[in-house]
């Protein structure tokens, strides 16, 4: 019986070690998916929600800009136009590098790309001679290139924006699964222990009493 015993209770320290095991192995997975999770999270913040706060300020400068270009307030004093519209660039290029600094993709670095060729090589305006003059007014077809220059730069503002979107909506799908995987995880555990007590019931505690009681 002592030598039965002794098996059985070999057996049971060997079905308990290799439990502990797998729970000490879906914990360092759980960990894992904790990080995975809280990365994602800190992804959608800096470089989705943030960025989103980016474009924002940009579109605001880019609107500045076009309604000094296109002499919206006539009782406006456009003496310092240009250094308006050149203080409104310089905000936007901070912002731009602000931008770059975040994790782009593809398709946002090309738009990106071409949104600043526009702002440094296209839209800086030297001389508000360009625009207007007191003796023929305004220069209507200058003031039309420029907005027809605006609106390039405006349609790439709308399509990093559609990025943000898109790629918001694919971080938090994968936070989804993360979770969902999280939960499944803890539902194995939960199996695990619960096979844990049976097996210390059945092979240490139970079976000595039955053994006893049969001697």
């Amino acid at each position: 019986m002592a030598t039965s015993y002794n098996k059985r209770k070999i057996s049971a320290f060997l079905i308990i070690g290799m439990l502990l095991v797998l729970l000490y192995g879906k914990n360092l997975l759980e960990r894992q998916s904790f990080r995975s999770i809280s990365g994602t999270f800190t992804e959608v913040y800096e470089d989705r929600l943030l960025v989103e706060s980016y474009i924002f300020q940009i579109s605001e400068s880019l609107f500045l800009i076009q309604k000094l270009v296109d002499h919206c307030n006539i009782n406006y004093d456009y003496s310092k136009v240009i250094e308006e519209i050149s203080s409104e660039e310089q905000k936007i290029a901070e912002l731009i590098v602000e931008f770059e600094a975040t994790q782009l993709t593809e398709e946002e670095a090309n738009h990106l790309a071409d949104f600043k060729n526009i702002l440094a090589k296209e839209l800086s305006i030297k001389s508000y001679q360009l625009l207007y003059n007191d003796s023929s007014g305004i220069n209507v077809a200058q003031v039309k290139v420029y907005d027809e220059k605006i609106a390039r730069a405006q349609k790439d503002l709308e399509k990093l924006s559609a990025i943000q979107l898109t790629e918001g909506e694919r971080l938090v799908a994968k936070a989804k699964k993360l979770i969902n995987r999280s939960q499944i995880w803890s539902q194995f555990e939960l199996a695990l222990l619960f096979i844990l007590v049976v097996v210390i019931y059945v092979y240490i505690f139970k079976i000595p009493v039955q053994e006893e009681f049969v001697d």
